[in-house]
């Protein structure tokens, strides 16, 4: 079985984020040798990086919260979707707190074979999805991971949506085209064809 997680930066459960990020892994779980798992940050206890280097030191934060189970959890994964509303042009503190608490992965070049997308949703349908998928993917390519955007025929960055996620027709389609993408070299690297 590979696996793959999404990590929802959004601080509302049940929101505009999470529906689409679900959408996506429904699709990622139609297929047999796929499990997949939903992680939201608005429920958890994440404390920002302060920059302590302990990580650096010993592979493990200084900090015992809910990120010690996140990072182990992306850790084992094979995929990961990353997925943030926009806020003033970019991701939450939140998603952003869980990225920079996500550092002890790179000592360890725990990205290097997983494979990466990211999903947004905004007010307005410009209203700032590609920048913030721009900075997840930042994110991803320091970490060294594998960044795919959705599939043909939209194939443009990921999954974007705007307003009222369940009604937006064109962030259902990117979500529902990064996962099948996500699918595609997943099955690629892991010889599932």
């Amino acid at each position: 079985m590979v696996k793959v997680v999404a990590i929802v930066g959004s601080p509302r459960i049940d929101g505009n984020t999470e529906f689409l990020t679900k959408t996506a892994l429904d699709k990622i779980a139609e297929e047999d040798e796929f499990e997949v798992e939903l992680i939201t940050l608005a429920d958890k206890e994440i404390n920002y990086c302060i920059g302590c280097g302990v990580c650096i030191k010993t592979g493990k934060c200084a900090f015992t919260d809910d990120m010690v189970e996140i990072t182990q959890k992306v850790a084992d994964a094979d995929g990961l979707i990353f997925a943030s509303p926009v806020y003033f042009g970019d991701m939450t503190g939140l998603a952003k707190s869980c990225i920079d608490r996500l550092r002890p992965l790179r000592r360890i070049h725990n990205f290097k074979y997983k494979v990466c997308g990211a999903i947004t949703t905004g007010g307005f349908r410009n209203g700032g999805q590609e920048s913030t998928i721009a900075s997840i993917h930042d994110f991803f390519n320091i970490q060294g991971g594998i960044v795919v955007g959705d599939n043909m025929p939209t194939g443009h960055y990921g999954g974007t949506g705007h307003g009222e996620t369940q009604s937006d027709e064109v962030g259902i389609i990117t979500s529902i085209n990064l996962a099948t993408r996500m699918v595609d070299v997943i099955k690629k690297l892991h010889n599932l064809d």
